[in-house]
């Protein structure tokens, strides 16, 4: 139902930052926020580095923007998500997210359909799989490829081949990607199958040792060095999926 908006209750009175060079993204969302549930903003422009900062001064806050609702002040754009039921509250939130992968997961699937609506005609068929496996491969390396260095970091507090020879960590999603970018092809399957059976198995190999053997709580590398996955079944049925395609292609070179 669309609120009265003769009702004070429905005003919201905003603060942000608008410069000639720089427009705050946090103010824009803020307004779109208010406005998308039905409030009218009252909005107020900081327009100088100077103004911004007398501002904060004077209600005691360390950022920008800042919305009122009557007599009480919100806050910036998360505490606005929670004032709207959108987030939980900070204490309560968890550092796991399971959204990367399954984006991932989501996107690798429609991918192979649609390769093999044009390839075949249908929509499923037996190479939808491998195309799902290999598309995903090569995106979850794109997330690693984003940041090698963090992605490394992370990679070695369990890889054991990253342990003995640190170097592997930076190469891991060159080869993830030049094996998923192959196997997607059908090329080169002789180079292909092998990578990923050789780095499918050293993942597998080294998550069941690190999560189910030494009972450590890891932070998954699959999705890049800042993901917040946690080591687990994700990241073995990773490797897992890498091994079984490696060998389902090698296995093809000869059929």
């Amino acid at each position: 139902m669309p609120r009265d908006t003769s009702d004070p209750a429905t005003k919201a009175v905003l603060y942000r930052m608008v410069m000639p060079e720089h427009i705050c993204p946090f103010g824009l969302k803020s307004k779109d926020l208010l406005e998308r549930h039905g409030y009218q903003v009252e909005d107020h422009w900081l327009e100088t580095r100077e103004e911004t900062d007398a501002f904060m001064e004077r209600h005691g806050v360390e950022t920008t923007p800042q919305t009122w609702i009557g007599e009480e002040r919100i806050g910036g754009y998360d505490d606005l998500r929670v004032f709207f039921d959108l987030d939980p509250p900070k204490s309560e939130r968890s550092d796991t997210s399971y959204t990367p992968v399954i984006a991932i997961f989501s996107v690798a699937a429609m991918l192979a359909g649609a390769l093999t609506w044009v390839a075949l005609g249908t929509v499923i068929a037996p190479r939808t799989v491998e195309w799902f496996v290999s598309i995903t491969m090569t995106l979850l390396a794109l997330q690693k490829l984003q940041d090698v260095e963090s992605f490394s970091t992370m990679f070695l507090n369990y890889d054991l081949l990253a342990r003995r020879w640190v170097r592997y960590g930076y190469f891991y999603p060159f080869l993830e990607a030049g094996a998923g970018i192959l196997m997607t092809a059908g090329a080169l399957l002789w180079l292909a199958a092998p990578v990923s059976i050789v780095i499918g198995a050293i993942g597998a190999v080294s998550v069941i040792k690190a999560v189910y053997i030494d009972k450590r709580e890891l932070k998954c590398a699959c999705a890049g060095g800042n993901s917040s996955v946690p080591l687990g079944f994700v990241s073995l049925t990773e490797s897992l999926a890498m091994f079984g395609m490696g060998l389902w292609m090698f296995a093809k070179l000869f059929l």
